[in-house]
């Protein structure tokens, strides 16, 4: 390779735009504009009061907008598990196979069990007589009722003046 060429290479090499992969496409510009401000912050361009300001939002809501930004950063960089993950859809119908292939199996286990059965002389099993009629069964209270009461009837234990004056917890 004679001199000149490989200058008009190394021309080549440094005149080529480096990061030309658009890094979110389907980003909002308002997304865009937002993580321009946070890294601005980060790299210690911009003071977090100057990025609440531009962003036309009050500085404890842009500190939850950097937190939330940084925590996408950390998930985003989690390692990915390598080769092809299974689709979703793939796996329902995997299951659905399976649970049917189950079934079938279920099925045959029973009549093989009603024919056993009936060359032994087994009688077959009765079904359990459904209950009476008349007896009401007793309405559930929802858990988060039974515990509004706990606390409320604990608010007014704890509300009420110990007998010895010292309170529940201490020696």
């Amino acid at each position: 390779m004679t001199p000149s060429a490989s200058a008009t290479t190394a021309t080549a090499r440094s005149k080529r735009p480096r990061n030309t992969v658009p890094l979110a496409a389907e980003a909002s510009k308002e997304a865009k504009r937002l993580a321009a401000v946070i890294l601005e912050v980060l790299a210690g361009v911009r003071q977090p009061s100057q990025a609440a300001e531009a962003l036309q939002v009050s500085l404890p809501r842009y500190y939850q907008v950097e937190t939330r930004a940084l925590q996408g950063l950390l998930t985003a960089c989690e390692p990915r598990p390598k080769g092809r993950q299974p689709e979703m859809a793939h796996a329902l119908a995997t299951l659905q196979q399976h649970n049917a292939r189950l079934q079938r199996e279920v099925a045959r286990h029973q009549a093989l069990v009603r024919v056993a059965q009936r060359v032994v002389g087994v009688p077959a099993a009765v079904s359990p007589a459904p209950k009476a009629a008349g007896k009401k069964k007793r309405q559930r209270k929802a858990r988060a009722l039974t515990m509004a009461a706990r606390l409320r009837q604990e608010a007014a234990e704890a509300d009420r003046p110990s007998d010895s004056g010292m309170s529940p917890g201490s020696s």
